[in-house]
Parts: structure tokens; sequence; C-alpha cells
């Protein structure tokens, strides 16, 4: 695990929009490394990406109640899951629109 140091909680205390900015910037270096057909940066980026979002897939936000928490986990686990697919189909276009879907989280920061 390279994030292993966020697993101590760290992870928990940053924002929704922050933990999904982070999970972008992996995303575009996914991107960035299939376009440019390095496919090892593009497998060690896309390592990272499981990583933070199964981060935020289990510990999400602690202040969140049951119900958005529930809600939440839905969502990012398809999320996860859709995003998995285009990698593992190398399917540029859908990988294009995930990074446009997390780069919206990066302006808010």
């Amino acid at each position: 695990m390279q994030h292993s140091s966020l697993e101590n909680g760290r992870w928990a205390d940053l924002s929704f929009p922050q933990q999904m900015a982070n999970i972008g910037s992996e995303t575009s270096r996914v991107l960035k490394a299939l376009e440019a057909g390095k496919e090892s940066r593009a497998q060690s980026a896309f390592a990272r990406f499981q990583e933070l979002m199964d981060l935020t897939i289990r510990y999400g936000r602690k202040n969140e109640g049951i119900i958005a928490r529930s809600a939440m986990w839905e969502e990012l686990c398809r999320l996860r899951e859709l995003y998995c697919a285009a990698f593992l189909e190398h399917n540029l276009p859908e990988l294009a629109a995930a990074n446009r879907y997390f780069d919206q989280f990066a302006a808010r920061r």
C-alpha cells in the first residue's frame, strides 16, 4: 500500500471534495500515462487510484450519518467499478470522462 499513512484516520479527516480531488490526481496520471503509452506508469497510478477509492469507501467522512454513508458507499462502489472496467479495457474516452468528473472536485478545494 502506497498510502498507508492515510489509513490511520487522516483520510477520514479530509473533506469529501479533498478526498475526491486526491483520487482525481491519480485518474489524471492514469490517463496521461496511457495516452503516452507508458503502461507501467498507468498501472502504478491505477493502483494508487484503487487504494484511495478503497480508503474513501472504507472510512468516508467520520461525521456523516448512517443513511448518507450508505448512499455514498453505493455510489463510490459503482464509480470504482466503472473506472476499473474502463481501465482494464483501455477505454480512453471513458477514462477521460471520469477524469473530468474528478476535476470538478479539484476546483472546490
